[in-house]
């Protein structure tokens, strides 16, 4: 028999279930393609700019951008999530400078997490609203209860 989850050990029937954000979810996945974007864009400046700037600097600053990436995801619960979050996206297209077409990227980039974050959100209170008129409906009628 294979191992039970905490959350599969405390589950118990008629539990509901928990409500994961959309909005987290659109929200982390963009910041995990920006993680990519950022690998290979130092890796493009790497091999475009060798002699211009340090492939230390570069790789490096690349690689910090990309964890910093990942682990704006775990703050995504919390306002300060978002405010890096945003703080990226202009990173990104003041890449730009470096690489010119990172304007457009960073642009591009910048549009999808505004829109993850505004659908999602949206998508969220939607998600709560049918939740509190479920809740309302299943307290006018009673699961025993026959017309």
């Amino acid at each position: 028999m294979a191992k039970m989850t905490k959350a599969q050990r405390e589950w118990r029937p008629g539990q509901p279930k928990k409500v994961r954000s959309t909005r987290v979810l659109f929200a982390s996945t963009v910041l995990t393609l920006e993680a990519l974007l950022a690998v290979f864009v130092a890796l493009a400046l790497f091999g475009l700019k060798r002699d211009e700037l340090s492939p230390f600097l570069v790789l490096g600053a690349g690689a910090i951008i990309a964890v910093l990436c990942i682990l704006t995801c775990a703050l995504l619960k919390k306002p300060a999530g978002y405010a890096i979050g945003w703080a990226l996206q202009l990173l990104f297209i003041l890449t730009g400078f470096l690489l010119p077409s990172m304007f457009f990227i960073g642009a591009a980039f910048a549009a999808t997490w505004w829109y993850a974050v505004t659908k999602g959100h949206a998508m969220d209170l939607e998600t709560a609203r049918r939740a509190r008129e479920q809740q309302a409906w299943d307290a006018e009628h009673p699961q025993g209860e026959t017309a």
